[in-house]
């Protein structure tokens, strides 16, 4: 009893994550664990994600908890995280957002994108996503359409396949999402095609993804050419309620080829949408401007003859 001292649910209590009255926790080990166990307990974990999630009940809270090692989750399909107010809290190093130990890593030719966040109202904390897929078609890694999600420490790799429209995270449809010291893209893999780190559109719900936001986010890629993008934000959305907002985030190229020609490309049509650059430290390095257009971006002013709290848009110096 010494090495577990509580109870899957006690533990996940523990860590603060919200409990009802019908809520259960589940535990992933891909090193140890058999889908056959009833994941119930720390010495009967089950293997994969996809066995953990089919386990949980929408609505009520449930829990998985992802347990670190040396091998990753292999899925063979991709994963719909569907169900409502269901978490996902990886157990390992809480590194910033980079190189976590909790792993789901697809590499079978038939997975396009990885896993995709449908629920509402989910808390994923602590996890790798990744895709493997090696070429031949775009290839993305997490899709989130779903709304009011909270997201933090997440790392979403680029996928390894360069294939034009490929992504790190997309979101589509899902609005008030907030990342918290996340990684979307890396240094690793070279873009060499009209790639996306984070792409911003409209779903096949045609409802515009308004309203989300990135805290203390890193944005990285390692470009042998100018085509891939940090952020895009497609030309569908269309909507004067569509607010975007980085606080203190890191806009990083390592330039392989050329330097990108925006951190940020604009495509969003509606003349009223915004997006906000919070805080004192957006940093953007490996990239020719801050955005494009620079028409919708803005940030506070810090001229001495004008109060710090109005925000101005963007101009280049």
């Amino acid at each position: 009893m010494g090495l577990y001292p509580k109870n899957l649910n006690e533990y996940v209590a523990s860590m603060g994550i919200p409990r009802g009255p019908k809520s259960k926790a589940f535990l992933v080990d891909p090193v140890n664990g058999s889908d056959t166990n009833p994941g119930t307990t720390w010495l009967a974990p089950l293997k994969s994600l996809e066995a953990a999630e089919a386990l949980c009940t929408a609505n009520q809270h449930d829990t998985v908890l992802f347990l670190a090692g040396a091998t990753a989750d292999n899925p063979t399909a991709e994963i719909t995280w569907d169900k409502s107010y269901t978490h996902l809290i990886g157990i390992g190093s809480e590194v910033y957002g980079v190189g976590q130990r909790c792993r789901v890593v697809a590499s079978s030719a038939s997975i396009h994108n990885t896993i995709t966040f449908s629920g509402n109202g989910c808390i994923v904390k602590n996890m790798q996503f990744n895709n493997e897929h090696a070429s031949g078609a775009a290839v993305g890694i997490a899709l989130v359409t779903g709304q009011r999600n909270f997201f933090e420490k997440v790392f979403f790799m680029c996928p390894t396949s360069q294939d034009a429209n490929s992504y790190s995270l997309k979101i589509t449809d899902g609005g008030e999402n907030v990342f918290k010291d996340c990684t979307i893209g890396q240094h690793t893999l070279v873009r060499n095609a009209a790639s996306f780190g984070l792409w911003i559109a409209k779903g096949a719900g045609e409802a515009n993804p308004t309203r989300n936001k990135f805290l203390h986010c890193e944005f990285l890629s390692w470009s042998g050419s100018a085509n891939h993008v940090l952020v895009k934000v497609a030309t569908d959305v269309d909507v004067e309620a569509f607010t975007i907002q980085f606080e203190d985030c890191l806009f990083s190229n390592i330039n392989g080829g050329s330097l990108l020609t925006a951190a940020i490309v604009d495509g969003a049509t509606e003349t009223h949408h915004r997006i906000y650059l919070r805080g004192s430290n957006n940093c953007v390095d490996g990239c020719t401007a801050v955005a494009n257009p620079l028409t919708y971006v803005y940030t506070p002013d810090v001229e001495d003859a004008v109060s710090g709290l109005i925000m101005i848009a963007v101009a280049e110096s």
